[in-house]
């Protein structure tokens, strides 16, 4: 952990608490607990957090403050938008989502860049429906396509995230203690052989060599990093070699780990099978039509900041229109309506949508629609029902990754 002396002396439990919920937001009220037992520290805290989806937007119809009130906070999110306001109340530091294969919202790799409100003004100045807690300076399309970037300069009360986004391959059945053995032989960071099979993270640390650390420090842009260069080798690494992944994977983590206090194991069990609910709710044909109504216009590969602006405005400006529209139809989907949406080139597919719904169901609920829209930008939810040879393969990656980290402070499941 933290070569820096964290404030005051943490407690430690006397057994490791796991505390398992069904809705993920949920497992918030135990992080703040153990934070206020001074089981965990009240910042610098890292998360290790194995899911299929980041977790990690931001709400909206939220001040920026309400993270000081917890009851209130608490009452406020979803499964899509919970770490982050921990993040910008100063607990979370590190964040590390480790996905399987078919999650892929997130690039692969190092993204450091900073939470804060947006000095210029309380909401976005074109989307004045929407009212965000806070903004980020991070240039990824995640965050692009839900209008939430603004330049460094603007942002107060700025809180460094420095999130690393890593790629989990399931283990084959025929190769599982092979790589175990390959693991357990092969020369790595060495956990302090005092705390790493007993205490909690707070007390134990990872014994990495100094020179591959990182002093680089979060400005609102993305830094390229010795950590960097791991996460992006993970898919090359020894071609094909499961056990060199997972070495890399575990190098990658004990050096995060080192930086905060202490950390907190989090998973959510779609890590290992998961299904997009709005598949199932919608034809593969409507599908399709909100995907071409709710597309994302990417920037140009090397972007300026006039350019990320300008994605920016473009895209709050289509949410805007999308929004007011749905809104439009759960007063009234009569023809008359339908017909002003055909007047306008962009909402003509939406005419086609209504109809379809209309014809499979009496009364369509336009802001689940609406709401199965706002997945369909740059990429899917994931979707993928796993085999059990999948499911198994893939927890025994886990395992492996888990063994060869120091012990959390907490571990929380989502189920």
């Amino acid at each position: 952990m933290s070569s820096a002396e964290p404030p005051g002396r943490l407690r430690s439990y006397p057994a490791l608490p796991v505390c398992v919920v069904e809705d993920h937001q949920n497992v918030l009220p135990f992080i703040y607990r153990a934070i206020g037992s001074k089981h965990l520290p009240a910042s610098n805290i890292s998360f290790v957090h194995f899911d299929s989806h980041p977790d990690l937007l931001i709400p909206v119809n939220m001040p920026a403050d309400t993270v000081f009130d917890k009851e209130v906070l608490f009452s406020e999110l979803s499964i899509e938008n919970w770490i982050m306001p921990v993040v910008y109340a100063g607990h979370f530091s590190q964040v590390i989502w480790l996905h399987p294969s078919w999650a892929q919202q997130i690039k692969e790799g190092k993204h450091d860049f900073l939470v804060g409100k947006d000095t210029s003004t309380t909401t976005i100045s074109s989307f004045p429906k929407k009212v965000h807690s806070y903004w980020v300076t991070s240039t990824d399309h995640y965050y692009l396509s839900d209008g939430l970037y603004v330049p460094a300069d603007q942002l107060e009360n700025q809180k460094p995230l420095h999130l690393n986004v890593i790629l989990v391959n399931p283990a084959e059945a025929s190769s599982s203690q092979e790589e175990n053995d390959e693991i357990s032989s092969a020369k790595r960071p060495k956990l302090n052989t005092d705390t790493a099979n007993t205490a909690t993270a707070s007390s134990s640390k990872a014994e990495v060599p100094s020179s591959d650390l990182s002093d680089s420090k979060a400005e609102g842009g993305e830094e390229k990093t010795f950590a960097q260069d791991k996460l992006e080798s993970l898919a090359s690494c020894c071609l094909g070699n499961h056990a060199c992944q997972l070495m890399e994977i575990v190098e990658v983590v004990l050096q995060v780990l080192q930086k905060g206090d202490a950390y907190v194991l989090d998973i959510d069990l779609d890590f290992f099978s998961v299904k997009n609910p709005f598949k199932e709710m919608y034809t593969q044909e409507e599908y399709k039509i909100l995907q071409e109504l709710y597309s994302f216009k990417k920037p140009d590969r090397n972007p300026t900041e006039e350019g990320l602006l300008d994605c920016v405005e473009n895209r709050v400006h289509q949410l805007e229109d999308l929004e007011a529209a749905f809104a439009d139809l759960c007063d009234n989907d009569d023809e008359e309506t339908l017909k002003r949406f055909a007047t306008y080139p962009r909402m003509k597919p939406l005419v086609q949508l209504v109809h379809s719904l209309k014809n499979r169901m009496e009364t369509p609920d336009y802001e689940m629609v609406h709401q199965a829209g706002l997945t369909c930008d740059y990429s899917e939810l994931p979707h993928h029902v796993s085999t059990e040879q999948e499911i198994e393969g893939l927890m025994q990656s886990v395992k492996h990754i888990l063994k060869k980290i120091p012990k959390p402070t907490l571990v929380t499941i989502a189920r």
